[in-house]
């Protein structure tokens, strides 16, 4: 039988480990920290819906657009997330992330998300609650040169977020 190579995959797959769910909440991270709304709305399904603050998603075009907005307007964005709880094809992260608007405010951004996935590993749910606080550019603990957390760099835990 051959394999279906019209079906999107993107690994790892449920059912998830401790391992595997770290691995996705990793790759999630890096994604985002690319800040390339086309490439990140490829890991979730195309009817994936989402709900972000006040916000209600729909499907990859929606995201794509929202990714695009909030990246023109938070400025220096550095994204850190840390897996929370774990079960067959779900992922629960909490995660900071600092940037700054138009006017030089900073801001630190703290959050919680819930995420289902198909069983080709792209995500058809993703449900966030987050808050902002403003912080001084001084106050910054997410500073890096580059594109994405280094390996060695301290976790949420590590820096008391």
């Amino acid at each position: 039988m051959k394999e279906d190579r019209t079906v999107e995959k993107r690994a790892p797959f449920p059912p998830f480990n401790e391992a595997s769910a770290k691995q996705k909440v990793r790759m999630a991270e890096d994604g985002w920290n690319r800040k390339n709304p086309q490439k990140i709305a490829l890991a979730y399904t195309k009817e994936s819906r989402w709900r972000n603050r006040d916000s209600f998603i729909d499907g990859r075009a929606e995201i794509e657009s929202f990714l695009s907005k909030k990246f023109e307007t938070e400025h220096e964005y550095r994204l850190c997330k840390e897996l929370w709880a774990y079960t067959e094809n779900k992922i629960a992260v909490r995660f900071a992330y600092e940037w700054h608007n138009n006017e030089g405010q900073w801001f630190r951004s703290y959050g919680n998300e819930n995420w289902e996935f198909d069983e080709n590993g792209l995500m058809k749910s993703r449900f966030a609650s987050i808050n902002d606080v403003k912080i001084l550019k001084s106050e910054r603990k997410l500073i890096w040169d580059e594109e994405v957390r280094p390996e060695n760099y301290p976790n949420l835990n590590n820096m008391n977020l």
